[in-house]
């Protein structure tokens, strides 16, 4: 696994799944789609850990300057 994702990319990304995890927990979104949130969320948290996205990945794509 090359990684893919730029510093700023997975920032974003952190910041994108703490606001998910905000809306379930907050009970502003609840039911499936609350999960769904929560779920991308956590997929979010763990791509920034690991600077690889596989979706970026399938079509080429990066925003790591090489």
């Amino acid at each position: 696994m090359k990684p893919n994702l730029s510093a700023l990319d997975r920032a974003i990304r952190v910041v994108v799944a703490a606001l998910f995890g905000y809306l379930y927990f907050a009970g502003i979104v609840t039911g499936a789609f609350g999960i769904i949130l929560l779920v991308l969320g956590a997929v979010f948290v763990l791509t920034a850990i690991v600077s690889f996205c596989p979706l970026y990945a399938m079509f080429k794509f990066s925003t790591l300057k090489n």
